[in-house]
């Protein structure tokens, strides 16, 4: 439920909560969702009925954990992370109650030493969360929102709105043009294509267009990678280097 973790952007993996849904495009192939199925096969308690067999591929079923038992975890680490909030759900989802969001935060809070990172498909229901229940922002916790394509921008500004140490956007996978979007309030974004079985491809033109959008609103440029089926063939070079920008950890 946490660990050291290879995704390029953090350091670590806390997961407080097992099992998702699918609500738009973006989350057809998620690697999560796949992941999820070994562990079930595997008898984990914490993924058992989160997936279910669909044609030639396992989905999510909706069903959602809540790990208690890993609440902990955060405060056995001596040594400062950057921590991805969740890499196998997602923290807002509907079926996540705010009464157990607020034990997340508690240990964010009592945890300083850390930087965490939320990334969200439901920002409307952090802001919710933050304004409306009075929860002051964190300056060890970053949130953020996925953005596939154009059809999902309209998350954008529902990030905008939250109040945040650093706001950042993954747009990964990225699967379609997100046109012009107002980048003057988002920090960081993550560009990424989709990898692994029956990956979409991701057109050079999405990417340079959200680069060049980064580079005249001040968003910092992360480069994740081409994706595919096989991903460490086709990198994370784009325009002939590596983009690792990003905001500052925060340090206590």
């Amino acid at each position: 439920m946490a660990g050291y973790s290879d995704i390029e952007w953090t350091d670590a993996t806390w997961n407080p909560v097992s099992g998702c849904r699918i609500i738009t495009a973006g989350c057809s192939n998620c690697y999560a969702m796949r992941m999820a199925a070994r562990l079930q096969a595997m008898r984990h308690e914490s993924y058992r009925d989160t997936t279910r067999k669909s044609g030639n591929r396992y989905v999510w079923t909706g069903t959602v954990h809540l790990n208690e038992q890993a609440l902990g975890i955060p405060d056995t680490w001596r040594k400062p992370r950057l921590v991805f909030v969740n890499s196998m759900s997602d923290l807002f989802q509907d079926a996540v109650p705010f009464d157990f969001v607020d034990k997340v935060w508690a240990v964010m809070k009592r945890n300083p030493i850390h930087t965490f990172q939320i990334l969200t498909k439901q920002p409307e229901r952090m802001k919710d969360y933050l304004i409306c229940g009075g929860q002051p922002p964190l300056p060890n916790v970053w949130i953020g929102t996925s953005v596939e394509d154009s059809r999902v921008t309209f998350r954008i500004q529902e990030l905008s709105e939250c109040p945040a140490t650093v706001r950042f956007i993954s747009f990964e996978p990225l699967i379609g043009s997100v046109g012009r979007v107002d980048l003057s309030n988002i920090h960081w974004s993550i560009v990424g294509g989709e990898s692994g079985p029956g990956a979409r491809p991701m057109d050079e033109a999405w990417v340079r267009e959200i680069f060049r959008q980064c580079e005249t609103q001040g968003s910092k440029f992360f480069f994740k990678q081409w994706g595919g089926v096989n991903k460490k063939r086709t990198g994370r070079e784009f325009d002939g280097q590596t983009w690792d920008e990003m905001p500052a950890p925060n340090i206590a």
